[in-house]
Order: structure tokens, then C-alpha cells, then sequence
């Protein structure tokens, strides 16, 4: 489980209640995209014809530009965690997290979703005595990517969210 029993307002967008703009929906919406893209060869190099995962990730981006519908994303966003249900390892997270990231243009707090299969999947990747080394090299790329005008948000959501998302925001 990745996302909270009680939803988070700052991940709910202004017309729902909440306090999220759609510029930082969108924002969160694309650094999730760039999370899974990041690992996404580990999906390709063992199903390198099936695009589910590649689809959902430019559908999470294509959402943002107001192309496509949020129900279109989130379709996608099943696509691509049915691609990875056969799976297992670096493969599988990867497959998830581009599930994770289309289906951001439907629950903002999915955002924490995506960069956690991508850091699962680095450290399922990387040989084993330098798993957890993999996963905070991950991490500080993720955080590296993240926009100014989303950082503190986003920080603070893995911080309070940590122990749902694996402890894998330690880095």
C-alpha cells in the first residue's frame, strides 16, 4: 500500500476541496513520469515489444498538456500494471512505477508511488551487496529532478510517507 487511509488535502486538487493547483498536479504528474522513465530499461531489456509501460508514462506526460482525458491515463495506468503482473525483480518495479506515474493524472499522490517502484527497481537491479546503494543513488536523482516549485511538497510527502513506500525515501 502506497497511498495513505486519509488522503493528504495538499495532494487534492483546489476544485475537489483540496489545496493543489493544477500547475503542481502537472508538475507532479511529470517528475513521477521522469522517476519511471528513469528505470524503464529494465522493463524493456526483458519485454522489449510490450509498450503498456512506455504508453502509460507518455499518457502520465500527454495528461498534462491537456491531450488526453485523466480516465485515458488512468486506463493506461492499469495497462501498465498488468505488463508487470508476470514479472518479478527489476522488471516488475519498473512496470509499476509507469503505472504509478499515469495514474497521478487521477490521484496526485500516486507521484510517491512511481519513485518508489523506480527505486525498487534500481535496487532489485544492482547486485546484491550494493542494493541499498543503488536505491539512495535512485533516490537523489529523483530529488535531483524535482522542480523548485514542488520540492518541499514532495519531500515532506516521502518523509510522511516513508514507511509506506518500503523506507526507500532513506537517502
Amino acid at each position: 500500500m502506497i497511498l495513505p487511509k486519509v488522503r493528504d488535502p495538499r495532494f487534492i486538487t483546489v476544485r475537489r476541496g483540496g489545496t493543489l493547483s493544477d500547475a503542481h498536479h502537472h508538475l507532479l504528474a511529470l517528475w513521477a513520469a521522469d522517476c519511471a522513465e528513469h528505470v524503464l530499461h529494465f522493463f524493456e531489456r526483458e519485454r522489449p515489444d510490450d509498450r503498456r509501460p512506455r504508453h502509460a508514462i507518455e499518457l502520465g506526460r500527454t495528461w498534462t498538456r491537456g491531450e488526453v482525458t485523466m480516465t485515458q491515463a488512468r486506463t493506461a495506468a492499469g495497462h501498465a500494471n498488468g505488463a508487470a503482473r508476470d514479472l518479478s525483480g527489476a522488471a516488475r518495479h519498473a512496470a509499476y512505477a509507469a503505472g504509478q506515474a499515469a495514474a497521478v493524472a487521477h490521484v496526485a499522490a500516486h507521484e510517491l508511488g512511481a519513485a518508489a517502484y523506480a527505486i525498487r527497481a534500481a535496487r532489485a537491479a544492482a547486485a546484491q551487496d550494493d542494493s541499498a546503494g543503488a536505491g539512495r543513488v535512485e533516490c537523489a536523482w529523483q530529488r535531483d529532478q524535482l522542480p523548485s516549485e514542488i520540492r518541499e511538497l514532495v519531500l515532506d510527502d516521502q518523509r510522511l510517507r516513508n514507511d509506506l513506500c518500503w523506507y526507500v525515501f532513506e537517502c
